[in-house]
């Protein structure tokens, strides 16, 4: 199976997660210890997502995550650039609200002010420009729009934080191999959690991209933080 390096080239990164489709929720569930439920509960709640509104689940895989955003009336369009991984989501979410479209965070199909809100979980780290994914996000949300990013992060303590990464490293292949004999996929991923940035400097980040009211939540003490921002809206004209 493809394992994708840290240059993230995207045809690289789409072949493995297309070979990782059947089992990835499986394997998430088992490899966070059921984490993985808790912190979709936590971003959908953060989203928000209102009667009526339009959300876009960007790195949205096979949809588990986007199906939470309709509970309350919403529509929702899973995106992601792996095929396998919209192929199984669709097996397995038939729901009439999530909407599955095949799409490079790096280059949306979708017009401009098109999305109340835009949340990425899990996959930011996986581009090969955060940067321009949180320019493209920015592009597709209407002014006044919300923005929600959750991802791995970094413990605060320091001693701490370096512990969990080398137990990372070496225990997430391992349990790969018993369960889906590809722990190159999940070295991959385990070294890209390590390179991310930590909270504050992924907030400074999605301020560059022109976001604002950027705040963040740490999840299960810091191994996952959650960021919120908004895109601001136009300032009023003139009075008459």
């Amino acid at each position: 199976m493809t394992r994708a390096q840290l240059d993230k080239r995207p045809g690289e990164v789409a072949a493995m997660f297309d070979g990782l489709a059947g089992r990835y929720d499986l394997l998430n569930d088992v490899l966070s210890a059921g984490q993985d439920r808790y912190w979709r509960r936590a971003v959908a709640r953060i989203v928000a997502a209102g009667p009526g509104e339009r959300v876009l689940d960007l790195a949205a895989g096979t949809g588990t995550s986007s199906v939470s955003f309709t509970a309350s009336g919403a529509t929702c369009v899973a995106c992601d650039f792996s095929l396998g991984m919209l192929q199984a989501g669709k097996q397995r979410n038939a729901v009439e609200n999530v909407t599955f479209v095949a799409g490079d965070a790096l280059a949306l199909p979708f017009a401009d002010a098109q999305f109340d809100a835009v949340t990425i979980s899990f996959g930011l780290r996986n581009t090969a420009d955060p940067g321009q994914a949180l320019a493209e996000m920015l592009r597709v949300t209407r002014p006044g729009g919300r923005l929600v990013v959750c991802e791995f992060s970094h413990l605060p303590v320091a001693g701490l934080d370096r512990v969990y990464h080398r137990a990372l490293h070496t225990g997430g292949p391992a349990i790969a191999r018993m369960l889906a004999q590809d722990p190159g996929a999940y070295a991959y991923l385990a070294e890209t959690i390590a390179a991310w940035p930590d909270q504050r400097a992924l907030a400074r980040l999605i301020g560059t991209a022109g976001w604002t009211g950027i705040a963040w939540r740490n999840l299960s003490l810091g191994i996952v933080a959650v960021h919120r921002a908004r895109r601001p809206a136009p300032a009023p004209g003139p009075a008459q």
